[in-house]
């Protein structure tokens, strides 16, 4: 699933990103370790992986987006 970097906090490694159509979607710091970034910029385009759905969505993997 594709989404865009909303926050980062580099202190906690937290953050949140936002989906295609707006929801905003918060992710924490084991998310953002599995996908090997060291910093992620607000607007950068990323992929992620999660489990559930809607609300219930978790992040557990924020990466960037490659073509």
């Amino acid at each position: 699933m594709q989404a865009t970097s909303y926050t980062y906090d580099p202190e906690t490694r937290t953050g949140s990103v936002l989906l295609d159509d707006g929801t905003p979607v918060e992710f924490d710091a084991p998310a953002f370790d599995a996908g090997g970034l060291l910093l992620l910029r607000p607007g950068q385009r990323v992929r992620i992986e999660g489990e559930g759905e809607g609300a219930a969505l978790r992040i557990t993997l924020v990466t960037l987006q490659t073509f």
